[in-house]
């Protein structure tokens, strides 16, 4: 008997990574060739920034749009590299780090003149190196917030209260979504200023966790999903050899979120619970009434869930400086990988789109797939 082909609700979520997320546009340039639009976007950082552009656009405008947010932020650096070799290489993305660290990216933000320490404590141009201004009226150039809340497409995005430390998703199923709201995900301290909505701040949500999945998880209990999880740093990589290996390792580790043990741990866990589910199923009649039994079926309904997860992979020649990198030619790269990635899982999508069997959760990975084969 052929596997049951099931049609489930399409989520895309992105992580946070600068510089890196050119190759989120690329992932989604895949879908969207592949006709595989999302129903749900949630992002964190400039993951919330892809979503935002996601959301708010329609479907047939979203890589055009993408696109030209990323090419009008990679501006500032066109040239691409005198040699080649990976030792020019990593020269020459070092001295695009330092030149965007110097002058700012065009519409997305700018040094603090006169600088933060010029400014008394307490005011807000204390807080950071950069003022964010320019994005909001980027983001209002590339994205249709009034398409956003009309919630065609769900939006989610990330940040973290300032007072309370606590992690708060800004929702468009719940809330009138604006530029600040994306703004206020992407507010990486100290580089970035803090974002007040509601008499509240925050900072980028990446501070408590890098990756939105386990928000879309925690919300969605009823519709099957197809999760098309998109990280930019990678939990695995080698031993480092150098203090900048050192600085990049760290980097990655902080801000991988460990993406594949929670995933693999949280579908554990469901597995887990279908399986209680299935077991309820075979007690007695006699047991329907016990209020203990009804409180643990609640508890172990589950809805079918598949992640499918693209990790970038980083060159040879990028370093500790990769996500705030903006050249030109290390955005196409990027955005090239995104695509190519997307491209090689979409020859799997029968796999993909194969209901998971008895305890309701699997993961895919191109990669591993390749790795095995």
């Amino acid at each position: 008997m052929a596997p049951h082909v099931h049609d489930p609700e399409r989520v895309l979520v992105l992580q946070g990574g600068g510089a890196l997320g050119a190759y989120q546009g690329g992932v989604y340039e895949g879908l969207a060739d592949a006709n595989e639009h999302p129903d749900w976007v949630a992002g964190i950082s400039i993951g919330a920034i892809n979503a935002a552009l996601i959301a708010g656009n329609p479907p047939e405008r979203r890589v055009t749009q993408l696109r030209a947010f990323w090419d009008q932020i990679t501006a500032g650096v066109t040239v691409d590299p005198w040699l080649p070799g990976d030792q020019i290489r990593a020269m020459f993305n070092t001295a695009s780090a330092y030149w965007t660290a110097s002058v700012g990216v065009k519409g997305f933000f700018t040094p603090r003149i006169p600088p933060p320490s010029f400014y008394p404590p307490g005011a807000p141009q204390a807080l950071s190196v950069y003022d964010t201004a320019p994005l909001k009226k980027t983001l209002e150039t590339y994205a249709d917030f009034d398409l956003i809340n009309a919630k065609k497409t769900r939006l989610s995005v990330g940040a973290v209260n300032i007072k309370t430390g606590n992690f708060v998703y800004f929702d468009n199923t719940q809330q009138t979504i604006g530029p600040e709201h994306i703004m206020a995900s992407g507010a990486l301290p100290p580089g970035f200023p803090p974002v007040e909505i509601e008499g509240e701040w925050y900072w980028d949500g990446g501070l408590v966790s890098n990756t939105p999945l386990q928000y879309v998880l925690d919300q969605e209990h009823q519709h099957d999903l197809t999760i098309y999880q998109v990280d930019l740093f990678s939990a695995q990589g080698p031993l480092p050899r150098t203090l900048e290996e050192a600085g990049e390792r760290e980097k990655d580790i902080r801000y991988s979120s460990r993406t594949r043990a929670n995933t693999d741990q949280n579908l554990r866990l469901r597995r887990m619970r279908a399986a209680f589910a299935n077991l309820v199923k075979k007690l007695p009649k006699s047991f329907d009434k016990d209020p203990d039994l009804a409180v643990l079926k609640a508890a172990a309904e589950e809805n079918a869930v598949t992640v499918v997860q693209l990790i970038y992979r980083d060159k040879p020649y990028e370093g500790g400086t990769k996500d705030f990198e903006f050249s030109r030619k290390t955005m196409r790269e990027h955005w090239a990988a995104g695509l190519a990635d997307m491209q090689k899982t979409m020859h799997h999508r029968g796999e993909i789109k194969t209901k998971p069997a008895a305890g309701g959760a699997k993961t895919f990975d191109v990669h591993r797939s390749e790795q095995k084969s």
